[in-house]
């Protein structure tokens, strides 16, 4: 019997270290870096202007230098004012949706879970398409007041709006279902879609023009302002959820269980959504509908070192990231010097991969 628990024992440890893939993970992290290192150059240095690479190089190590591979003025303009806020914003709003797409999942304990669920990003497009549709009538005092800022942020206040109605209808006696919070969330977007289709028929020709690319995601309207508005927003959201990594690696043994480990199940339920909210709110604010960036990143990604959210997490942030530059890069090349919405690039990569997420769950595919 002494023999057989022993074997049972070394059995048991050898089954955790063969399942640990913390180095695994921490060498995953450490590439990622170095790729997404290289995804902000490449985006930085892509597009429709022949600024060379050794030319950027150049003029971020030693300033303007005369010579063949010096950035002239036309190029310093494009590569530092209008490429630069543009793969800051890129990496900012991947990172924001990929960690985002991966709390969901954690919180809601499925792997095909999504920040769309809970309402957000069609709340945030509902507050964009009423200043693009009514921003001339209705709500000229509010565009005449904000200018440029009023778009992101009544995309901001839509999703926010979103959140708060849907936590008051998903808590009760100070406790939050996430059941009731999932099929709210289906119902309040449901009711934001319908809200803004109304809204688009409402629309003229150049605000349908406008709403259509809108929708489709872009970062071509990237500016040092709109980085200035909402990057402490997605900054703080980001820098929060980290401290979510252990509930939401205890919550996969049930909430119950969770509590009785002394993670404060409400609590973090509350950080997660408020977080993901700030997180997806300000990102639709300023880029628009860019989808599957949620759902792929993180899934792929506990394939490679697991379901350990402390490594999950930032994991998810820098691929998520590295992802979006690498699909602005090129949705700004394919179709030079036009440019394509980066929401089509995402589908098209995203969609079959989700697919595939599909026939795996189900088992009819075993790849």
């Amino acid at each position: 019997m002494a023999d057989q628990s022993i074997a049972g024992v070394a059995g048991g440890m050898a089954t955790v270290a063969e399942g640990d893939r913390s180095a695994r993970a921490r060498l995953v992290i450490l590439l990622l870096c170095l790729a997404l290192g290289i995804s902000m150059f490449l985006s930085l240095t892509s597009g429709a202007s022949d600024a060379s690479a050794v030319g950027v190089i150049s003029d971020w190590l030693f300033g303007s230098v005369p010579g063949d591979a010096a950035l002239s003025v036309r190029d310093q303009l494009i590569v530092w004012d209008i490429r630069m806020p543009r793969v800051l914003l890129g990496v900012l709003i991947g990172a924001a949706l990929a960690v985002s797409g991966a709390v969901m999942q954690g919180l809601f304990r499925n792997p095909l879970a999504d920040p769309g669920l809970i309402g957000v990003s069609a709340g945030s497009s509902l507050g964009a398409v009423a200043v693009i549709v009514l921003g001339a009538t209705v709500l000229a005092p509010v565009t005449a007041l904000l200018g440029t800022l009023a778009l992101p942020l009544a995309a901001f206040v839509g999703g926010l709006a979103t959140t708060l109605v849907l936590y008051q209808v998903a808590t009760r006696r100070g406790q939050t279902s996430v059941a009731t919070m999932l099929l709210a969330g289906i119902a309040l977007a449901a009711l934001a879609m319908a809200l803004t289709g109304i809204l688009i028929f409402m629309a003229d020709d150049r605000q349908l023009r406008d709403l259509t690319f809108w929708q489709l995601g872009s970062l071509a309207g990237a500016t040092w302002q709109k980085i200035g508005s909402v990057g402490p927003v997605i900054g703080l959201a980001l820098a929060a959820m980290p401290f979510l990594a252990r509930g939401l690696n205890a919550l996969v043994l049930g909430e119950a269980t969770a509590g009785h480990l002394g993670i404060p199940v409400q609590r973090l339920k509350y950080t997660a959504i408020v977080g993901v909210s700030a997180a997806v709110g300000a990102s639709v604010a300023v880029s628009g509908g860019i989808g599957f960036v949620g759902i792929v990143v993180p899934h792929l990604l506990r394939l490679l070192i697991g379901p350990d959210n402390r490594y999950l997490l930032p994991a998810s942030a820098l691929l998520g990231a590295s992802l979006l530059l690498l699909a602005d890069a090129v949705a700004r090349t394919i179709v030079a010097p036009a440019e394509l919405p980066i929401g089509i690039v995402t589908a098209i990569a995203g969609a079959p991969f989700f697919l595939w997420i599909l026939l795996r769950r189900r088992g009819i595919v075993d790849l």
